[in-house]
């Protein structure tokens, strides 16, 4: 072929190639004009930020076609107002998402860049503790990629939880500073502010039809400054909208008190409404503490709303049609002072009559119970609501009365009954019950387990329910297989789709079809090779971390998650000394060997949790150097859990610990994402573990414990914690060596009040269970010791966990509980 003279040849390129070029040409011109760096002395964090920034453009150019088609449409909007969501890491996950994993590691290698260790750049979102934000987060994902138009609301903590630290055993918290280098995946909106009112007065007046009208004039104000994320989902056909707020004063610095010389003082305002979005959970153990909780929870319900309002007015001009445009989700009682604020934008600034307003408000919101511990179903003091939020408590009031009243009139509730489903309750100081408030706010409350729906029914909300009966209804919830298992376990996913096909990718019902290849021997091998790449990689990461080394073919035994008495990490550990007495006493015997791995964060003023915490630690350092174990049994705590150590852990677990006390884990997720990934679950008859019970088969879980039925008449009659010690010398023996000091040399007194709490009123059945808990391990053994069996066991886990995708959750909200139409995929 023969050019001709200057002329340019172009050479078509396979259309892979020329995204991996036009990606490459993005990525360096992202780390010149936006991060300001030459590649040549540009650092790993400079290039993950470049790789951010084209991913975010990839995003961005589906986000503006998903609003334009919502408003084009009039889409009706799901608002779900969250205290937490744990979003984790977004690059690895967004890559997926839009399917450019690969080409993007191309066009880095191209630049002599690797992509893995440019995911170890990006801190963790600190914008959540545990279930209820990453609940959230799995919700986010799911409803974009169902295509439901939906907006996320939440505050943009600056600090998170905390970061936790481990020194000699004991858990500290310092803060998380997630944000100290910049977080490239949000946008600041300066034009979306919304004034938030605290304390002052409440003047009533005659309006012009007689009837009082009511301003309230605060004594304070501070800002809500919007950030968004772009919540993009499965193969980038929509995206949503996750819009956090920030706190600021309106006026940054008094320049007078500056002037005078009170340089700090000038800067008061400022720090008092910064507090707001610092930490999440402040300990509300002090008035101060309660009060900051209580401000939180208003700041950004409040901003959500007035946001949620001048959207459907800009878009529809009359808000007596609210209901048909918007539904609001409140994520557990922590944005249940919306209610009330509804009411108040409604009634107040709107002049919408209040039983209008009421029925306006009734039919948008909905409530998400998710726990039925007394403790956190909230209850703010009278007197603090009174002067932080004066006109919400005057129209609580009336909510109240009006409610009451209207029980009395259809005589639904006896005069005994009106104090138990009164908003205000009445003993030991007056307080405002936020979980009933949530409940006649709301036209549908919904629990998250087939289990947890029934105890909600049968004890806390029993009267409500007799008066309510279609009120509450059960959504079992549900994690993003995308994320728990395409990006956390990629050679299983490949798995899935050389047996049952690519359609596995996005339905995940398809996964049932793996259970057909349970008896494949091949199939079964693959997935224990699988398993064991994992488990050398959080091997790795272990003896990394902790400087201790661990068998990546011993069973790795996990339990992960929010350290807390009902969760009984201690009934965990006291078996695992057990069994270390079991292993002493027996050197010889085929044991199957251990790899016990914790990690969780308790709360900081919670310390019970922080002495179980430190009762690991000070096992692991006695078991992990006994010489005559050789190895067989090693105890870890990987510090400082969140989404990205959790995708580390969950890959590489064989066995799933799910043993809180039966009827009081609302649901649960980890176990859907362990199960999901292959481990075997090792668990009560609590939340969502009934219905993987039933899913799996009786055959791959190993049950255990008392029922939540026998657990309520064990309360009741008595404990019997001595006679339960007597009839087990291995519980005996186990107790004694913690009181005598055995694995605290240097503190031998320092379980004591933990074990005498056990003794006494062992109310998380901990001593109750533990016979039944030990059997129960040894039954695993025994499977692990036949491999086929294992793994025949692990391939059906997998294959059943379909029904627990937070697809099926969310469009079970969409139908039944939105009225939001979900085309089928």
């Amino acid at each position: 072929m023969t050019s001709l003279p200057n002329a340019a040849v172009s050479i078509a390129l396979p259309a892979e190639d020329e995204e991996v070029a036009a990606l490459r040409r993005t990525l360096v011109a992202k780390l010149a004009y936006s991060v300001g760096k030459d590649p040549t002395v540009a650092s790993q964090h400079d290039w993950y930020v470049a790789t951010a920034l084209t991913v975010r453009d990839r995003i961005i150019d589906r986000w503006f076609p998903s609003t334009r088609t919502i408003y084009r449409e009039k889409r009706k909007r799901v608002y779900y107002l969250s205290l937490e969501f744990l979003i984790g890491r977004l690059l690895n996950d967004s890559l997926h998402a839009l399917g450019l994993t690969e080409v993007m590691r191309r066009a880095l290698a191209e630049l002599g860049v690797d992509l893995g260790p440019l995911f170890e750049q990006e801190p963790d979102a600190a914008l959540g503790n545990g279930g209820l934000g990453r609940l959230a987060a799995c919700f986010m994902e799911s409803m974009a990629s169902l295509e439901i138009a939906a907006y996320g609301y939440g505050i943009r903590y600056d600090h998170g939880l905390f970061r936790q630290k481990i020194k000699n055993g004991w858990q500290s918290e310092v803060p998380e500073n997630w944000l100290a280098s910049g977080n490239p995946w949000e946008f600041e909106r300066p034009e979306v502010t919304y004034p938030i009112g605290f304390g002052g007065s409440v003047e009533a007046r005659e309006g012009a039809d007689g009837e009082p009208v009511y301003a309230w004039t605060p004594g304070e104000t501070v800002e809500a400054l919007g950030y968004d994320t772009a919540m993009v989902g499965w193969r980038g056909r929509h995206v949503n909208t996750l819009r956090l707020w920030r706190a600021r004063a309106p006026d940054p610095l008094r320049l007078d008190a500056f002037n005078r010389g009170d340089h700090v003082g000038a800067l008061a305002a400022q720090a008092r409404a910064a507090a707001i979005s610092q930490v999440l959970y402040p300990a509300d153990d002090s008035p101060a503490g309660e009060e900051l909780r209580l401000r939180q929870e208003y700041f950004f319900s409040s901003a959500a709303l007035q946001d949620i309002l001048h959207r459907h007015l800009r878009e529809h001009g009359d808000l007596k049609n609210l209901h048909e445009h918007v539904a609001i989700q409140l994520n557990d009682t922590h944005p249940a002072i919306a209610i009330p604020e509804m009411m108040r934008l409604l009634v107040d600034v709107h002049r919408m009559g209040w039983t209008e307003a009421w029925d306006l408000t009734v039919q948008t919101f909905s409530y998400t119970n998710h726990t039925l511990l007394p403790e956190a179903l909230e209850h703010w003091g009278v007197p603090l609501m009174e002067r932080l939020l004066p006109r919400h408590m005057q129209i609580i009031y009336l909510i109240n009365a009006l409610h009451l009243d209207e029980l009395k009139e259809r005589d639904l509730v006896s005069d005994e009954e009106l104090g138990v489903v009164s908003l205000i309750d009445e003993h030991g100081g007056r307080k405002v019950r936020m979980g009933w408030l949530s409940f006649i706010g709301s036209h549908k409350v919904n629990g998250v387990s087939a289990l947890h729906t029934d105890l909600m029914r049968q004890t806390v909300f029993s009267t409500f329910n007799r008066i309510y009966p279609d009120r509450i209804v059960n959504k079992t919830n549900g994690i993003t297989f995308r994320r728990w298992l395409m990006c956390a376990n990629p050679r299983l996913t490949d798995l899935l789709v050389e047996t049952v096909g690519r359609k596995v990718l996005d339905d995940a019902d398809a996964l049932a079809d793996f259970a057909r290849f349970a008896d494949d021997a091949a199939v079964r091998e693959e997935l224990q090779a699988s398993r064991r790449e994992h488990k050398v990689k959080l091997a790795n990461l272990i003896q990394a971390r902790l400087g201790l080394k661990v068998d990546p073919d011993a069973m790795f035994d996990t339990q992960i998650k929010r350290v807390h008495e009902y969760k009984r990490q201690l009934l965990n550990i006291l078996e695992t000394v057990a069994l270390y007495d079991a292993m002493r006493a027996q050197p010889t015997r085929d044991w199957a060997p251990r790899v016990k791995i914790f990690a969780g964060k308790a709360a900081a003023s919670y310390h019970n949790a922080k002495l179980i915490i430190k009762l690991i630690h000070d096992v692991a350092q006695v078991v992990n150097h006994d010489p005559v174990l050789r190895g067989r049994l090693k105890v870890v705590f990987l510090p400082n859990y969140n989404v990205s150590l959790a995708e580390m852990i969950i890959p590489a677990s064989d066995l799933s610990e799910q043993i809180s006390t039966a009827g009081m884990e609302a649901s649960g997720t980890g176990n859907m994402k362990l199960a999901l990934n292959g481990a075997l679950t090792i668990g009560t008859l609590d939340g969502a573990n009934v219905e993987i019970k039933e899913r799996v088969g009786d055959d791959n879980i190993f049950i255990f414990g008392l029922t939540a039925d026998e657990v309520e008449q064990r309360r009741r009659e008595g404990f019997g914690s001595e006679a339960i010690i007597a009839g087990s010398p291995m519980l005996q023996q186990v107790l004694d060596q913690i009181g005598a000091g055995s694995f605290s040399p240097g503190q031998p007194d320092l379980y004591r009040d933990l074990l005498n709490g056990l003794m006494l009123h062992d109310h998380f059945l901990t001593l109750g269970d533990f016979v039944d808990y030990a059997k129960a391990q040894r039954r695993v053994d025994s499977r692990w010791r036949d491999p086929a069996a294992w793994w025949r066991s692990a391939v059906l886990n997998t294959a059943h966990m379909g029904y627990f995708s937070s697809d099926r959750t969310i469009r079970e909200y969409a139908e039944d509980i939105w009225s939001i139409p979900v085309e089928p995929r």
